[in-house]
């Protein structure tokens, strides 16, 4: 019998009063070698993982990363001219930029690798603004508006393209967003960053405070970008960045597995699965577990057991109702419907599948599927001694377990 459309099949609920699509031409901002790496349970890459990361990110279609920040001393200034390099050499589409303090010192670094390796290198000029850290600082506007204003105008007659990013943008104040904006803007910034940097954000939040920034945008005259950076610290680094590109950034910023200080930056991962799913953009995600797994390592983070799609557990079920679904559809030969029928992600989509494993909340069809994929002749009493055991334990069991069972019940 012929399987019926998907559209039939799942109805989605995502799609029924949805704000709006995505803003035209929606780009990706990797920050994994600079925000990602402050993590103070990160180790710094080596350069030839860098490399490698920097590899697979021009594979996915990322369309931004940032390199690091020269201003930290010569082992960053190293780093970034050997990775602006290969993005010249290899011919590649991803766009270099930088992380600068509102300091010319910073910025300095930043165009002379730029002249050296010959390629434009984007300045993330940084200052912050909320008035907690202008508090803490001794900062007025007027400071403020010097720092910002003399590093943007630097960089622009450099010749280098421009972005001002306000440090904690979700809690600074209107009236001084204002100045500081149009400010930038004068003095030749072409994007402006909007940041959420202590994780702060409510999608209430992220929607007001770009709507209130196109407005500034529109009355300035000026074609201007936003960008959306957010952390994760109330849990909605991915969802707040989802409703920034719907309400109007056209960048949005993240990292691999959402690394980065605290509990980390937005997952970009996520963001690319999500947009993908939806939709909205059509790169070839290929090789997202491998850049994943390449970050994994050279970062010394390992990928918690639940993380969506590239945790150990993101496609295993041991529990017998689930099970006995997927096995069904397995045995109508239809791997479309397997890698679905209890998935929102189709594992397969990324180079995955689903797994069939016993545990005590398994049942008979998932130990005589197990036996079936292991190549194991199965004999009276069997599946019925195995699910026994499995049903004293308080786990699911490891597959050298099971075939220790098998062994003893031969005996």
């Amino acid at each position: 019998m012929k399987r019926p459309s998907e559209a039939n099949l799942i109805y989605n609920w995502n799609l029924k009063g949805r704000r709006a699509s995505l803003a035209p031409g929606i780009r990706f901002y990797d920050e994994t070698l600079r925000d990602g790496i402050q993590g103070p349970s990160i180790s710094d890459p080596s350069i030839e993982s860098k490399l490698k990361i920097l590899e697979l990110e021009e594979s996915l279609g990322i369309d931004c990363i940032n390199l690091g920040l020269p201003g930290a001393g010569p082992r960053a200034v190293a780093d970034v001219e050997a990775l602006a390099r290969r993005i010249v050499e290899g011919g590649m589409k991803i766009q270099p930029s930088c992380a600068a303090r509102t300091h010319i010192n910073d910025i300095r670094p930043i165009v002379e690798i730029s002249q050296r390796v010959g390629i434009a290198i984007e300045v993330m000029a940084f200052l912050g603004t909320s008035p907690i850290r202008q508090y803490a600082e001794d900062w007025d506007l007027d400071r403020l508006l010097k720092f910002s204003g003399d590093a943007i105008s630097f960089a622009y007659k450099e010749g280098l393209p421009v972005t001002f990013v306000t440090e904690d943008t979700v809690r600074s104040r209107p009236e001084t967003l204002q100045p500081l904006f149009l400010n930038a803007i004068e003095q030749g910034a072409r994007r402006l960053c909007l940041c959420d940097t202590v994780g702060h954000a409510t999608p209430d939040g992220v929607r007001n405070l770009i709507w209130w920034t196109r407005n500034l945008i529109e009355g300035s005259g000026e074609e201007i970008g936003i960008d959306w950076h957010g952390h994760n610290d109330r849990g909605l680094g991915v969802c707040n960045t989802i409703f920034a590109a719907e309400f109007g950034a056209d960048r949005v910023h993240g990292t691999a597995l959402g690394i980065g200080e605290r509990v980390g930056n937005a997952a970009l991962d996520q963001i690319l699965i999500n947009f993908k799913l939806m939709g909205e953009i059509d790169n070839d995600l290929t090789n997202l577990v491998e850049w994943c797994e390449t970050v994994s390592r050279a970062c010394d983070w390992p990928v918690p057991q639940g993380y969506p799609v590239m945790g150990a557990d993101a496609f295993r079920t041991a529990t017998g109702v689930h099970a006995a679904a997927v096995i069904k559809a397995k045995r109508k030969g239809d791997h479309w419907l397997a890698d679905r029928i209890y998935s929102g992600v189709p594992a397969g989509l990324f180079g995955k599948t689903q797994t069939i494993e016993i545990g005590h909340m398994s049942g008979l069809s998932n130990v005589a599927f197990w036996l079936e994929v292991n190549q194991v002749q199965s004999r009276e009493g069997l599946p019925e001694h195995i699910l026994s055991q499995a049903k004293s334990m308080n786990r699911v069991l490891a597959d050298a377990e099971v075939f220790d069972i098998i062994s003893a019940y031969a005996v």
